[in-house]
């Protein structure tokens, strides 16, 4: 068996070990900016698990309620409550933070969750924020087949369209199958997707003529940080977290720009004692220079100009 052909027999989902600090190229960000700064809200509430959607029990990942387990074949009413408090209170909040400084954002919206709660998704619209796909439940896509999985992402893309008047052009499952990626090549239309966390930087995948665009994502400066172990136990923590990401990626930036993301939950950042910190962080970066703040199709948009797909280079 040769291990180093192995990485590399899925052309979507290869083994990326090589050197990637030293060799990226300059990414050419405008107005020459050390580094561009990508904020993603995840909207997933009334997406997840639940027998309102057919299933057959309640979400089980509460990670605020300690021990808590799923609860098969009734309403876990515990479990809707806390992604409840994230539509209805977390999401406008934090929707509140950005629109007061005028700075853009882009929405991993679960096609579900748009569906019940229209009003996010055309606040989104309004407001010029990206919505990208983030599959049609928020569940783990590893137990969907092939064909269902289809069905959601084009689903979804139809309820983005609706909202927004076009359809997605990103997407990020969070939890993939062995397909995802295929379907979304299949599909056509999308100039990204962000299931990855291997680089700072987007990267070109390729298959049988076809090109894929990925802009990896995090789970580092992300406030999942807050509900596991070890993790942030409060505002503080995360800014914290955030503030020395962005102060070294910015010192690189000089020689190496780079990007970074911040992942966001309504139903975690949403609570005014962990809001606080992305009111500070969004301030604190504001006050340097040499930094973009964007959407994740922009940043998309941009590498599609600047760097050719792999097989069509001049």
């Amino acid at each position: 068996y040769d291990l180093r052909a192995g990485l590399n027999m899925d052309p979507w989902h290869p083994r990326r070990l090589e050197d990637n600090l030293r060799q990226a190229p300059d990414p050419r960000w405008p107005d020459h900016a050390r580094l561009a700064l990508q904020f993603v809200l995840n909207v997933e509430e009334g997406a997840e698990r639940t027998v309102l959607n057919g299933d057959d029990g309640s979400e089980d990942y509460l990670p605020e309620i300690p021990g808590a387990r799923r609860v098969m074949g009734e309403r876990n009413f515990s479990a809707e409550s806390l992604y409840d408090y994230g539509a209805r209170i977390g999401f406008w909040r934090l929707l509140r933070l950005f629109e007061s400084r005028q700075l853009p954002l882009t929405a991993f919206a679960a096609g579900r969750a748009l569906e019940l709660n229209p009003e996010a998704g055309a606040a989104l619209a309004e407001l010029d924020h990206e919505i990208a796909g983030h599959g049609y439940r928020w569940i783990d896509y590893r137990l969907v087949d092939r064909e269902t999985e289809r069905r959601h992402i084009q689903r979804t893309c139809r309820i983005i369209e609706e909202i927004a008047g076009s359809p997605p052009v990103g997407w990020y499952t969070g939890r993939t199958s062995p397909a995802t990626r295929g379907l979304l090549v299949d599909h056509g239309g999308f100039l990204y997707d962000s299931d990855a966390y291997d680089s700072e930087l987007p990267y070109w995948l390729g298959d049988s003529g076809l090109a894929h665009l990925l802009i990896p994502y995090t789970l580092i400066t992300n406030d999942i940080r807050y509900v596991i172990s070890p993790g942030c136990a409060n505002a503080e923590d995360f800014f914290t977290l955030l503030r020395d990401a962005f102060d070294l990626l910015w010192a690189e930036g000089e020689t190496q720009p780079r990007m970074m993301s911040v992942g966001l939950h309504s139903r975690f950042s949403g609570h005014p004692a962990r809001a606080a910190a992305i009111a500070r962080f969004l301030d604190y970066v504001q006050q340097r220079g040499s930094v973009w703040i964007c959407r994740r199709r922009d940043i998309a948009e941009h590498w599609h100009r600047e760097f050719s797909p792999p097989g069509t280079e001049a």
